[in-house]
């Protein structure tokens, strides 16, 4: 099956760009984000391809007053991975790791605009997420990050919100993880959920600072690395296995207060209070998980209100368990004091020893 991505010398095995290996579970994935100075608007974007499922999908979210607005969108591709739009939806690649732009067309909501991301420095690769589960092997992908600056607008049933000098995170993965329909063949022997993730982004007038962790569930780091690119100097400090401490709300998962000590740098986080909730796009979302099939093209739209999604968590709905919370901090290195903002990103399943979570979900639902 010959594309228009043949067309480029970007083939990595004999086969056609059409085709991706031989696992189900290939994915190819685009994620932005995006935040106002005062805190007060929170964006967010993603485009997934599914090469062996021949779907692609894509959502935009919007966090404004006590509302979260989610327009998804999910199409059959038909071989084609270059053409990124996906009915109201589409990303365009202006200048690869350098400028991107999004596009959000007419759908229910009434909420449109086109948003251009220009990246503030160079890439980062993080290192490889490999994890099995037993035997199996239940990731291994790649992830290219990099902090940015937004330009543009958008329109929200008539009125205007300008987005100019915004920053915010994009990134590009890529590899394997569960998509699509739940494989109906357990593990064996049958093993308790557990997955504690941290992942936090923060840009600073003259520095982007990135730290992640990813923990078993007796606080071991399976994956974990801080970045600080000092953007004035044009230097890069990688930091493996950085120290942390972390402390949580009474009677939840969700952090309180976070901070870190990055080789004679100290970074404070504050978090700010505004929630992103990811299922908007499509993250454990019971409908719309990534790679599901909805047809030849479907569009959705529908919103989540801020004020009842913390009870609905309480209640049992496990969709609002992954956000990204926007957060103030604090870099500290010498003499120097650096204010910031950016987001912690949070999903916390199963046990944490050093959390003092001791089951699935204690402390959620009980």
């Amino acid at each position: 099956m010959l594309t228009p991505a043949d067309d480029y010398p970007l083939h990595q095995t004999p086969e056609p760009m059409a085709f991706s290996g031989a696992d189900r579970n290939f994915y190819d994935r685009f994620f932005f984000n995006g935040y106002s100075r005062d805190g007060s608007v929170f964006f967010a974007a993603a485009l997934g391809v599914y090469p062996q499922l021949n779907i692609m999908d894509a959502s935009f979210c919007l966090s404004i007053g006590d509302q979260q607005y989610n327009v998804r969108a999910s199409k059959e591709m038909l071989g084609d991975r270059l053409d990124l739009h996906i009915g109201p939806l589409a990303v365009e690649i202006v200048k690869p790791m350098q400028e991107t732009r999004l596009v959000i067309a007419d759908n229910e909501h009434g909420l449109t605009g086109t948003l251009t991301a220009t990246a503030r420095h160079r890439a980062i690769e993080e290192p490889r997420f490999t994890r099995r589960q037993g035997t199996r092997l239940f990731m291994d992908y790649t992830r290219a990050t990099q902090n940015i600056s937004w330009q543009g607008s958008l329109r929200l049933n008539g009125e205007t919100i300008a987005v100019d000098g915004f920053h915010g995170t994009r990134d590009r993965s890529w590899g394997l993880r569960p998509i699509g329909e739940k494989d109906p063949q357990i593990t064996v022997p049958a093993e308790p959920p557990q997955f504690y993730w941290l992942w936090t982004p923060l840009n600073f007038t003259d520095h982007c600072v990135f730290f992640h962790s990813n923990d078993d569930g007796a606080g071991e780091a399976w994956n974990r690395r801080a970045l600080i690119d000092d953007l004035a100097a044009g230097t890069r400090l990688e930091v493996e296995r950085p120290a942390l401490e972390t402390q949580y709300s009474d009677g939840t998962r969700r952090i309180s207060g976070l901070q870190l000590d990055l080789d004679q740098t100290g970074v404070e986080f504050a978090p700010q209070g505004r929630v992103f909730y990811m299922q908007g796009l499509g993250y454990t979302h019971p409908e719309w998980s990534h790679g599901c099939h909805h047809g030849p093209l479907k569009v959705v739209c529908d919103s989540i209100d801020l004020n009842q999604a913390e009870a609905d968590l309480k209640a049992g709905k496990m969709e609002n368990l992954h956000i990204q919370c926007l957060t103030d901090v604090t870099l500290s290195a010498g003499q120097h004091t650096h204010h910031g903002q950016g987001v912690i990103e949070q999903l916390f399943i199963g046990p944490h020893q050093p959390s003092g979570f001791n089951d699935l979900l204690d402390r959620i639902v009980g």
